[in-house]
């Protein structure tokens, strides 16, 4: 199979199946005749394991890292279990900050709904935005 092919029953970008081989996750094999690289089953079951790792939050260096240890023998479940967790620790400090903005966001939006519209000057911008710029200057500035 070659990399369009690959890519295309993937759903990936050829850009994307050339990179994971340039980095060494896939290693298709030269085909002697014409020169192009032909991906084997375990090519694909390879990528099929890059895809599911990468839902589940793994970087590609993690994704490396797990690879490297099984093809050493030696299991890399310890390891798996271990930047699980990490991952999760990061999405949940994640989600709190999208929480927090998200809260932000609506004190924003109420603020301003009884707000009068303004017309912009060469100074200002949108004085809804200004506005809360000052407010976060004057909090910090009380905070010290």
């Amino acid at each position: 199979m070659r990399v369009k092919q690959l890519a295309q029953r993937y759903s990936l970008s050829l850009d994307t199946v050339r990179y994971y081989t340039r980095i060494g996750l896939l290693k298709p094999q030269t085909n002697p005749i014409n020169g192009y690289k032909e991906y084997l089953p375990a090519d694909q079951r390879r990528l099929e394991f890059i895809i599911q790792a990468k839902s589940l939050g793994f970087s590609l260096h993690d994704i490396e890292t797990v690879i490297d240890q099984s093809n050493s023998g030696s299991s890399p479940c310890p390891t798996v279990r271990e930047i699980i967790k990490d991952r999760i620790i990061e999405t949940e400090e994640k989600i709190a900050a999208m929480q927090a903005t998200c809260q932000q966001m609506k004190a924003a939006l109420a603020t301003w709904q009884s707000l009068p519209d303004c017309t912009p000057t060469g100074d200002h911008v949108c004085h809804l935005i200004e506005g809360l710029i000052d407010e976060t200057t004057n909090e910090e500035l009380l905070n010290e």
